[in-house]
């Protein structure tokens, strides 16, 4: 890992944390009205969309981690150490968790004997076999973290709102291309 090379992230950071922010905002919106996936369930509608939407995020999100790595930002100067350490544990956790959720529902969809398809042109390999229990556990595990993805969502905001209105600094700034 490269070493904190500026106090603020660049164009490209902010838009794949925009970019990303907006699939899983999608994400939650067509899991929500997205029938549930049963044994009668097929993979058309709602359902393809998810599946879809899904591999743009795994997209987005290792490009994301990748530029993160190869072009860290040192954290912002007005934080104290505890904010510090719950700033790098929630990041690090939102990382992982969409990694987790992405890969999970990308086995689930294949134990179903479904195809995950990168925006409609790149269909991704099989990683489980079709009816495979692990597969079906896979997603069994992926609706369960959904919830602790929304926690640490809630968290990251609370802490934006938290800089934003409480502490008045420059945190939040860091991330608009705008500052307000």
């Amino acid at each position: 890992m490269a070493s904190p090379q500026s106090s603020g992230y660049g164009p490209v950071a902010k838009i794949l944390h925009w970019l990303i922010f907006g699939l899983l905002a999608a994400q939650y919106a067509i899991g929500s009205i997205m029938p549930h996936i049963g044994r009668k369930t097929v993979d058309e509608g709602w359902v393809s969309w998810h599946f879809s939407v899904g591999a743009a995020i795994l997209f987005f999100i290792v490009i994301r981690l990748a530029w993160r790595l190869t072009h860290p930002v040192a954290q912002a100067s007005t934080l104290t150490p505890l904010e510090q350490k719950l700033s790098a544990l929630t990041h690090w956790a939102l990382y992982l968790l969409v990694l987790a959720m992405t890969f999970l529902g990308w086995a689930a969809t294949n134990s179903r004997g479904w195809d995950v398809n990168l925006f409609g042109i790149v269909t991704l390999p099989k990683i489980s076999p079709t009816g495979s229990a692990w597969g079906h556990e896979c997603g069994d595990i992926h609706n369960l973290l959904v919830y602790v993805l929304l926690g640490f969502i809630a968290l990251h905001v609370a802490g934006a709102l938290y800089h934003r209105f409480i502490k008045r600094d420059q945190v939040v700034d860091r991330m608009l291309f705008m500052k307000g």
